[in-house]
């Protein structure tokens, strides 16, 4: 066994970090490794002449590239431009035109010409703006509005032309018609072009002169603002004196009869019932008599000289005032508030929700005159009766003296075929001294008369008409009698405040959270930052 030792080779090796030479080991038969194609393998290097037309195939590549992300940007914007999609996040759509507005926007007909709007204001002003931020709403559902933009500075002939005295004021017009409206919203703007889209404006007549509720009256017993929402909706109203007139107009779509404080004459309650005769709808605003339980009865009784209408439809009041204990669960301290809150399945309650509201209200028999139909009530609640003695202190129902419990009808809804009574009545003067209207034809008969008797005129006064469900219930009666029903009412603007609301024990842990919680956490973490350092 041989062992090794170093030679002089090995040491130079170790003096120059070199590895010494070994003796070449007995040759061996190896294949030849054949080299590597240019380009190919790890660490292989191209060949010169490939070199070129790589750079020119990346060049290419990258113009390509360049080319095709221009024409995708390109399309994109010929497409957004083209092509709008509008999304509407806020919690009560806000930006968006209500499920009322569209429909009252789809009822316009495609053929022929299509609703203009003129706005008198400058586009880029910000009155303009506020404007055109609104109208976008309806031009996204409607497409063939045709909107313009007029500043009254560099138009003056066609600002006085239009009535403009308001910038930002906004000039409608359909089929020869037009509107302008200075308070502009979406109510008042798909309200007036509900009022456009009418073939014929209802002719509604107020019967006034015996001290009735007034139709253009500011009082609180008044109905002036009721006049005002229909005469917003494309209703058309007109102060009916008997006395003067000696008839009803024979083109009166509706009738309006509040209790007067004079008696009629003989000859009036005739021409009423002469009217109803000819097939007439009627909305009748019943109350009952003030001062005490005997004039009261006297008062319902005696009806001021209405005592023939009632007679002709078969209406029968009961006698003294509804009195409600549910009235005190909404908050009314006063008993006299009768409440309606179970609604008929009927146009007049369809999709109600909040409950209506009559502050001394009379109640009726369920009776009708032969040939009409009852074709439903609307009645207060099981904790209701009418009260025949005073209303003071504790009251409790007498069924002796006709108190009756409820529910009970306050307000009944009448209906029957067109009599033919309508065809033969004397034509009688118009509601309007304009003779040359159209509107001012006699109203085509339709298919059958309705009438309303509600036990109470103060829901739809100046002073009740917005409590609860008044107003809603107010308008439909008006739309119901004149066959007007569908016509739609945009309602007011959404506020995202009355959805956030905060109980009392909420609020008192929010505040004690923000304002000692908080403070004592964080003051517990810069104790425990400054704990922890001091071990350290």
């Amino acid at each position: 066994m041989s062992t090794p030792h170093l030679t002089a080779e090995g040491l130079d090796s170790i003096a120059t970090g070199e590895p010494a030479d070994t003796p070449d080991p007995a040759p061996t038969a190896q294949a030849p490794t054949p080299e590597p194609p240019p380009g190919s393998g790890s660490g292989a290097r191209p060949h010169p002449r490939a070199l070129p037309w790589r750079r020119l195939h990346r060049t290419a590549a990258d113009g390509v590239f360049a080319l095709l992300l221009l024409a995708i940007v390109l399309t994109a914007g010929w497409l957004a431009a083209r092509h709008d999609d509008y999304f509407d996040w806020t919690s009560t759509a806000r930006n968006s035109l209500t499920p009322e507005s569209i429909a009252v926007l789809e009822r316009l007909p495609a053929d022929g010409p299509p609703l203009s709007i003129t706005v008198f204001a400058p586009r880029e002003h910000p009155v303009g703006r506020a404007v055109e931020q609104l109208l976008a709403r309806y031009h996204r559902q409607r497409p063939d509005l045709e909107i313009h933009w007029v500043d009254p500075q560099r138009a003056p002939e066609r600002a006085r032309d239009a009535d403009v005295h308001l910038l930002g004021q906004v000039l409608l017009e359909f089929h020869g018609r037009r509107e302008s409206l200075t308070a502009l919203s979406e109510g008042t703007l798909s309200s007036a072009i509900a009022r456009l889209a009418l073939p014929r404006a209802p002719w509604v007549a107020v019967l006034e002169g015996h001290g009735e509720r007034a139709s253009a009256g500011a009082a609180a017993p008044d109905i002036g603002r009721f006049a005002q929402l229909l005469r917003q909706r494309g209703f058309r109203l007109q102060p009916l004196d008997l006395a003067s007139a000696g008839s009803v107009p024979a083109n009166t779509d509706l009738l309006v009869i509040s209790t007067p404080s004079i008696a009629l004459f003989p000859g009036e309650a005739e021409a009423l019932v002469h009217y109803l005769e000819a097939g007439g709808n009627l909305l009748w605003l019943m109350d009952p008599g003030s001062g005490s339980a005997a004039e009261r009865s006297d008062a319902t009784g005696d009806l001021m000289g209405l005592k023939p209408l009632a007679t002709y439809l078969g209406v029968r009041p009961l006698p003294g005032v509804v009195v409600d204990a549910k009235a005190a669960e909404l908050g009314f301290d006063d008993p006299t508030f009768a409440v309606i809150d179970d609604w008929p399945a009927h146009a007049l309650g369809r999709d109600l929700k909040r409950p209506a509201v009559l502050p001394g209200s009379l109640a009726f028999q369920v009776t009708a005159a032969p040939g009409w139909l009852l074709d439903t009530t609307l009645t207060s609640g099981p904790q209701s009766w009418n009260e025949t003695g005073p209303i003071r202190g504790e009251i409790t129902r007498n069924p002796p003296a006709g108190e009756e419990s409820g529910p009970l009808p306050l307000a009944m809804v009448l209906t029957r075929p067109q009599p033919r009574a309508g065809a033969d009545a004397p034509a009688a003067a118009s509601t309007s001294d304009d003779d040359d209207e159209p509107d001012n034809a006699a109203p085509r008969p339709a298919p059958e008369q309705r009438v309303i008797v509600v036990g109470d005129g103060d829901f739809a006064s100046n002073a009740y008409l917005a409590t609860a469900a008044n107003r809603s219930l107010a308008l439909r009666m008006a739309r119901w009698l004149t066959g007007l029903e569908d016509l739609i009412t945009p309602p007011p603007a959404a506020d995202d405040r009355d959805n956030f609301t905060l109980s009392t024990a909420r609020t008192w842990a929010i505040s004690a959270g923000a304002v000692v919680a908080l403070p004592l956490l964080l003051l517990g973490a810069g104790l425990l930052v400054r704990w922890r350092r001091g071990l350290a």
